[in-house]
């Protein structure tokens, strides 16, 4: 989750230990309020619990703090995407079938990895059949299965967290597969 907020350094490293400091002390201060065996132990609890519910509240917040982008604010693209294969309307022979996808990008570059720092020129290609997501590539060629019938392909360079473009890059075509 944390990965995908666009925060670069160890700002997501520490949140998440943050996060997981916190549910630890809580589950602490559960065990040790259950388990009385000394007097302090119910001070004790009450106290791993403040600590517990800061460091949870700290851990959500620091990414925020530290200038993450929200959700909603995702960096937009030149890149221009096309498919050249398959042709609007093509027909193909098979139960399943297999698509050779071939894509154009103008203006992006496909990378091989994943990373916290979005370039808004560099990114994946995801390739998506009547809205189920098929194929992540780091290419812009792949072969996708298709039972018969007839089919939107719809293709996203999405950027390298994964994540759309704002406004989203895609190209859309359709084809058909008899059996």
């Amino acid at each position: 989750m944390l990965a995908h907020r666009g925060v670069s350094g160890p700002a997501p490293f520490v949140a998440v230990g943050l996060l997981l400091l916190g549910m630890g002390a809580i589950v602490g201060a559960g065990w040790t309020f259950t388990h009385p065996v000394h007097s302090w132990n119910r001070p004790a609890a009450v106290g791993l619990g403040a600590i517990g519910a800061g460091c949870l509240v700290v851990g959500t917040i620091l990414p925020f703090l530290l200038g993450a982008s929200p959700s909603l604010n995702r960096p937009s693209s030149t890149a221009r995407l096309g498919i050249a294969s398959p042709a609007s309307g093509q027909t193909f022979h098979g139960d399943p079938a297999t698509v050779h996808v071939v894509l154009s990008l103008d203006g992006g570059q496909v990378v091989p990895f994943s990373s916290l720092r979005l370039v808004p020129n560099e990114g994946h290609i995801h390739l998506y059949v009547d809205g189920a997501l098929v194929s992540m590539s780091t290419g812009l060629t792949a072969d996708v299965p298709a039972r018969p019938g007839t089919h939107q392909l719809v293709a996203e360079f999405v950027a390298v967290d994964h994540g759309s473009f704002d406004p989203r890059i895609t190209a859309t075509t359709t084809f058909s597969v008899v059996h």
